[in-house]
C-alpha cells in the first residue's frame, strides 16, 4: 500500500513538471520564435530603395544588399553611407515603385 502511494506522488510530481514545461513553451519559447521568423522575413523581404529605421533609430535608404550585410545612405548627403548588419534593420517601409 505505501509503494502504490508514493508511485502516485511521483507521477503527480512528473505530471506537473510537464504541465510546467508545456506552459512555459507556450508562454515564451513560442511568441519569441514567432517574432524570429517574422523579423527574418522581413528582411528577406528588404530590396535596394526601401527606407528603413536601424536599432540606433536612424532612416536611411538601402543602396545595396549583400547576404548579412546592407549599405544605408543616411540623410540627404550622399557621401554618407554606411555598411551594417541586416540585424540592426528593425523597419522598413518599401520604395514606392
Amino acid at each position: 500500500m505505501i509503494l502504490a502511494a508514493g508511485v502516485k506522488d511521483i507521477l503527480m510530481i512528473v505530471g506537473y513538471i510537464v504541465v510546467f514545461i508545456a506552459l512555459m513553451y507556450f508562454l515564451a519559447i513560442r511568441p519569441q520564435k514567432k517574432e524570429q521568423k517574422k523579423q527574418q522575413e522581413l528582411l528577406n523581404s528588404m530590396e535596394t530603395g526601401d527606407c528603413v529605421l536601424t536599432t540606433s533609430g536612424f532612416y536611411g535608404v538601402v543602396i545595396d544588399i549583400t547576404d548579412d550585410t546592407v549599405i544605408v545612405e543616411f540623410g540627404s548627403n550622399k557621401n554618407c553611407r554606411i555598411p551594417m548588419q541586416k540585424s540592426a534593420i528593425v523597419q522598413i517601409e518599401k520604395a514606392e515603385k
